[in-house]
């Protein structure tokens, strides 16, 4: 790695971690933009699936249990989205223009991993 480069560490969807590196002039501070808002939603649904667990302890109707539990899993693919775009907008990009074909192959396993 040459003095131009910064290393960044990653999560995969399973869990596992990778690191790549990005050339100085792409540094995005790794503060990615939509952080905020991905923790907004996220805890938004996490608020929204206690709900539904409650609903589920008290016997509510199991229709009106599977439509909240339906606006879960939307917020949730939402989240996703926001998370996809953000990594595509700058952490693929930058591994394009640097040459890392790694990013890419690990893109895609994390897109198969989450749309299933």
């Amino acid at each position: 790695m040459d003095e131009r480069e910064q290393e960044h560490t990653h999560l995969r969807a399973d869990g596992t971690k990778y690191t790549h590196s990005h050339l100085k002039e792409h540094n995005h501070s790794h503060g990615h933009q939509h952080t905020k808002a991905v923790i907004n939603r996220l805890s938004r649904a996490s608020g929204h699936l206690e709900s539904v667990k409650r609903m589920v302890e008290d016997g509510k109707d199991c229709s009106e249990v599977l439509i909240q539990l339906s606006a879960v899993i939307a917020a949730l693919n939402n989240a996703g989205k926001v998370i996809l775009k953000d990594h595509m907008e700058h952490c693929i990009v930058d591994a394009v223009e640097s040459g890392d074909k790694t990013a890419i192959d690990n893109l895609n396993k994390a897109i198969d991993s989450f749309i299933k």
